[in-house]
């Protein structure tokens, strides 16, 4: 049997999916039921990360944990980011090692890495950042420290950083961009030429169920983290509009300057302190920074260790989430 952490999620509902249809016996630890998932087969246990005893439990008798579940976003208190994040991922190996189970896939993010700048090709022997500007990426970086330092002789363990994930019923980047173009409120940050790649929700269940299928302890990929993307770079300018333009939407003509969007983002977050708001402001500066800067990087260890490769090309992807669409 197989647990999936955040199976009532975007990417973990993907992997629950397709473990089913390959033939594996599934279990979704997550904190909302699914009836869709029920219908599958799939055994549903509803509890928090947090909580050590009921994630120790829902591993019982299972021989492989990819662990997706956590708390994404640009906003919110520290606090709880590492409710989700770091303590989630250390009950998780808790839960590992009191069930006796040799095999653990983790989805980090390239968030970890960066210091603030351009990224450009780089590979996995880029260290993590000292510094970050919002909760999601620190937690997820310390999370995936305990992920790799719990690889050994019992157990192994392998990090999995995909980028930008979209695809039909995300409800992030493509639910994001589609709101914003229809409300007109769509900018590209520096007129959006600076290349960045990201990945169809179809290829992240590859890698994850290639990944799965290869870690035990001493395999080849235990005990580290690989990049997962399209490997197509592309200015953010192109994924954009071609989102929009599956959605019906003509593409955004209207830019901002990266020191504009900069400012605006400090100035909504001071607002946003100021008036205790809990949702996420348009922009922050983490955002701004994300938007202005180059975000691709290399592969080819993943092709290497895992056998990952993209299956569906971007081009394929937006056909795909035209006709999701148009329903």
């Amino acid at each position: 049997m197989i647990l999936v952490t955040g199976g009532s999620g975007f990417l973990g509902g993907a992997v629950v999916r397709r473990l089913v249809a390959r033939g594996d016996t599934v279990r979704s630890l997550q904190r909302q039921d699914s009836c869709a998932l029920r219908e599958l087969g799939v055994d549903i246990v509803q509890a928090d990360l947090a909580d050590r005893d009921a994630v120790i439990k829902a591993a019982k008798g299972c021989d492989a944990v990819i662990h997706v579940a956590a708390k994404a976003g640009v906003w919110g208190a520290y606090a709880d980011y590492f409710r989700a994040n770091v303590l989630g991922t250390r009950n998780v190996l808790e839960a590992c090692v009191a069930n006796s189970i040799r095999r653990l896939v983790y989805t980090s993010t390239p968030s970890v890495i960066h210091a603030g700048g351009d990224v450009e090709g780089i590979n996995e022997s880029a260290p993590l950042a000292t510094h970050f500007e919002t909760a999601y990426p620190a937690t997820k970086a310390e999370a995936e420290r305990l992920i790799i330092a719990a690889n050994g002789p019992e157990l192994g363990t392998v990090a999995l950083r995909p980028h930008l994930i979209w695809g039909p019923d995300d409800p992030q980047l493509t639910t994001r961009i589609l709101a914003r173009g229809k409300a007109g409120r769509l900018r590209l940050v520096g007129k959006g030429l600076k290349l960045i790649d990201s990945i169809y929700i179809d290829n992240a269940v590859d890698a994850h169920l290639l990944a799965l299928d290869r870690i035990a302890p001493g395999a080849v990929c235990a005990g580290k983290a690989y990049f997962i993307t399209q490997g197509e770079p592309m200015p953010q300018c192109d994924l954009i509009n071609g989102i929009l333009r599956a959605g019906g939407l003509p593409p955004c003509d209207k830019s901002i300057s990266p020191q504009a969007a900069y400012a605006v983002g400090f100035a909504m977050e001071i607002i946003w302190r100021l008036l205790n708001r809990q949702d996420e402001p348009l922009m922050t500066r983490f955002v701004a920074k994300q938007l202005s800067t180059a975000h691709w990087y290399d592969i080819s260890a993943a092709k290497r260790d895992l056998g990952y490769e993209p299956k569906i090309s971007v081009a394929e992807g937006l056909q795909m989430l035209e006709k999701s669409l148009q329903f």
